[in-house]
């Protein structure tokens, strides 16, 4: 349910134009933040392929030229794709790492000094419950979100002194654009998936979404380094 918890927050959400990232920009819009969206692709405020050297930095600048400054990160965008480890070429494990840790920590050093600026700073990054353990097909993936959690922690750990918050939500499988593909060519691993959880579902965006909102409000503002998974209860069972 959308409120004003959020009112006079600035925001910028990558991977913006879609899933996950999609429904965090529309919920934090909601509950009232002024929000700066990004992605490769879409109807998003800044278009760009955020691996490039100065595109975080770029991004940087363009939010706080249209908000007025910046207090709050939440990097959605990411890859994923099952690979047996043996079709791990350099090129493939690099771009996952591009994208989904390079990427990040660029955005993050790049807001840095805006966030501890404003004395009450939020990064929420997106990793996965692959943050916290490892499956078939997904090394690239799961050294990436193992990676985005740690520098979560790290960051959390040096930004807290200037009353910056740092943040990991670790979804279950859920149900995007992302995962949809490997949903289709393999109707089996939904079934597993939607029978491990004791919820007995997959996560949708909004799931997500609602989880970022409430750690990016002031309500979390004693919650720093930690992980959260949004999983249904998945990992529970693990």
């Amino acid at each position: 349910m959308a409120s004003d918890r959020l009112k006079g927050r600035k925001a910028i959400v990558t991977g913006a134009a879609s899933g996950i990232g999609a429904a965090v920009a529309a919920r934090l819009a909601a509950d009232g933040a002024q929000v700066f969206t990004a992605d490769v692709q879409g109807a998003v405020d800044f278009t760009a392929d955020l691996t490039g050297e100065n595109a975080n930095a770029d991004l940087v600048a363009a939010a706080i030229a249209r908000m007025g400054g910046l207090d709050t990160l939440v990097p959605c965008a990411g890859i994923s794709a099952f690979c047996p480890l043996e079709g791990h070429d350099d090129a493939y494990f690099q771009r996952v790492l591009a994208v989904n840790l390079v990427a990040v920590f660029r955005l993050v050093r790049d807001a840095a000094p805006h966030l501890k600026a404003h004395g009450a700073g939020r990064i929420v990054t997106i990793g996965s419950t692959t943050s916290s353990y490892g499956d078939e097909g997904l090394c690239a993936y799961s050294a990436s979100k193992h990676a985005v959690l740690g520098f979560t922690k790290s960051v959390a750990a040096e930004l807290g002194p200037f009353g910056v918050t740092a943040n990991c939500v670790q979804p279950g499988a859920s149900d995007t654009p992302m995962t949809a593909p490997a949903f289709a060519r393999m109707p089996e691993y939904r079934t597993f998936w939607e029978g491990k959880a004791p919820l007995r579902r997959l996560g949708q965006p909004q799931d997500i979404a609602d989880v970022v909102a409430f750690l990016c409000s002031d309500d979390a503002r004693f919650v720093s380094g930690h992980g959260m998974w949004v999983d249904g209860g998945a990992m529970a069972r693990h």
